[in-house]
């Protein structure tokens, strides 16, 4: 057992006193002091894997000359009085366990239809609903237990050199919505057809992962084209309709609030702004200025973060060491509640759940990491520990202004965490594992079978939803795994070729399972005037 440096004592009140350290257990010894091993799964992919050929057609978004550049590089002394709040973001690894993989376990399928056949050709992204252009039949060929490609989403941009984001995609009543380059477009979920475009003055930098109880989310975009333009503007808008509620700049918290890669959280009716070391918070209902944290001394909350009913933000202490907290916040005021203060040198370098709060913390000097839980007043209550594969771990962005945002492919139902497991060895496969939060143990692991790889959805009704990757010959699936780590269960079962070729090789994707359908969409566009595949959705 590798004993990791001690956090301050808590006072009742969440305050570390001066007194002493408590204790902070440590994982078992592979996960400390040894070169870090195996391939990221967080970790930036090629930013352009191989796409399949599709038919061409017409922008999905409207094309342009408009540049998609980066913001101009700020004089070195500004950024690095700027940046010494946020160098919490160091280098990502893993938590080693040992072990080997085992078989995996069989697949029960839900009744399909018992005769599949050939469905009417998918849409091929025109906006004019399913049948255009001849594009060929995804669901031709269909093995018997298969289910349907409903709809493929194409597009053709002219865009900047660099590229263009896509990274928003949400599901709201009868409509997915997808951000891409300088528009948000809605398109019904049954057959693609598409229901509105909402413009943006310049490209969309920023958008936040939530949607209000109303349908609402919010989005930022740059005050701008061409290189000196910075990520300021906010604008709050109605998925359903399309239509914006409002917008407006985000003023600037001093000299030193530098807007180069906002992250934006949503809570009851608060939206944070987090960049750069610095941070603010809004009304939804009406843009209302709520609190701020501009850099300074102190302990300064620089990135907020929120879920399941619960905010907590990442502060920088102004002391020799950067030392790293973890505040409870009032979502409405901005008060701190509770202090949880990590040991000298350790930083954040990811969020697994915001209630309960669950955190990777690190020293990249000494490569030590630990997977802590902290309870409803920010007191440490375990420590991940387990048997077999290693788990990936690292999934928050380690760029110089990136805030920390919850990952993406970790899931929490009730006190377990779910997390897969680093993708290894010559199969390429993993493990989903699930975590007990009470004591920190694995409760059991599933594999995702010879060559595939599984990633955790949601909890839904006290069972986990996963995706198994689709490979070259087989299309992905949606499993259900009971709450006891039990035979999965196929919720669907998507089409082999032509579509698995598709479905697997999408730009870093976005991925969401909502009401029987399972949608899939690219996160970045290469924009060069080729077909590019942008949202596919599967059912029944």
């Amino acid at each position: 057992m590798t004993e990791l440096p001690q956090p301050p004592n808590q006072s009742p009140n969440g305050s570390p006193t001066p007194s002493g350290y408590g204790h902070l257990p440590g994982p078992p010894q592979q996960g400390y002091g040894v070169p870090l091993q195996g391939a990221n799964p967080y970790a930036q992919q090629p930013a352009y894997p191989p796409q399949p050929a599709t038919v061409q057609q017409q922008p999905v978004g409207p094309g342009g000359s408009g540049s998609g550049a980066a913001p101009k590089r700020k004089p070195t002394l500004l950024i690095a009085a700027s940046v010494a709040a946020v160098l919490v973001l160091g280098g990502v690894g893993y938590v080693a366990f040992s072990g080997e993989d085992k078989d995996a376990k069989p697949v029960a399928q839900e009744p399909t239809d018992p005769k599949p056949s050939g469905a009417p050709s998918v849409d091929k992204g025109d906006g004019n609903g399913n049948g255009a252009g001849g594009q060929a039949d995804l669901n031709s060929g269909r093995k018997q237990g298969e289910d349907k490609v409903l709809w493929l989403k194409t597009t053709q941009l002219d865009g900047p050199g660099m590229g263009v984001e896509a990274a928003g995609q949400w599901v709201v009543g009868d409509t997915v919505v997808k951000s891409l380059w300088r528009n948000l477009t809605g398109y019904a979920v049954t057959d693609g057809k598409e229901k509105w475009t909402l413009p943006f003055p310049a490209q969309i930098c920023s958008v936040a992962p939530q949607t209000t109880a109303e349908g609402r989310t919010v989005v930022m975009y740059r005050d701008g084209d061409g290189e000196n333009t910075s990520c300021t503007q906010l604008r709050v808008v109605d998925l359903k309709t399309g239509k914006e509620v409002w917008s407006k700049t985000v003023p600037s918290e001093g000299v030193f609030d530098i807007f180069a890669s906002p992250t934006l959280s949503m809570l009851g009716d608060t939206v944070t702004v987090s960049r750069g070391g610095t941070a603010s918070a809004f009304k939804i209902s009406n843009g209302d200025k709520l609190f701020a944290n501009p850099l300074g001394d102190g302990c300064n909350p620089d990135s907020y973060e929120a879920g399941n009913g619960r905010m907590i933000a990442l502060a920088t202490c102004s002391d020799e060491d950067s030392t790293a907290e973890v505040h409870g916040i009032d979502p409405v005021t901005g008060a701190q509640g509770w202090v949880y203060r990590l040991p000298p040198k350790f930083k954040v370098t990811s969020i697994y759940s915001v209630n309960p709060t669950v955190i990777d913390i690190g020293n990249e000097q000494t490569k030590q990491r630990s997977i802590v839980v902290l309870g409803p007043d920010g007191k440490q209550t375990a420590t991940l520990a387990g048997e077999g594969a290693g788990i990936a771990v690292g999934c928050g962005d380690t760029g110089l202004f990136r805030s920390l945002v919850t990952c993406p492919s970790a899931v929490v139902d009730a006190n377990t965490l779910y997390l897969p497991t680093a993708a290894g060895g010559s199969g390429k496969t993993n493990e989903i594992v699930a975590f007990d939060l009470t004591t920190g143990k694995d409760k059991w692991r599933v594999p995702a079978g010879d060559k595939r790889t599984l990633t955790p959805l949601k909890a839904l009704d006290g069972r986990l939803v996963v995706y198994r990757k689709a490979d070259e010959e087989q299309g992905g699936e949606v499993l259900s795994v009971p709450a006891d780590g039990s035979t999965p269960t196929a919720l669907l079962r998507h089409p082999s070729a032509p579509a698995a070729p598709i479905e697997r090789t999408f730009t870093l994707p976005k991925l969401d399972y909502v009401d029987g359908r399972f949608f899939i969409s690219s996160t970045r566009l290469r924009a060069q005037g080729q077909d590019e595949k942008l949202l596919m959705v599967f059912g029944k």
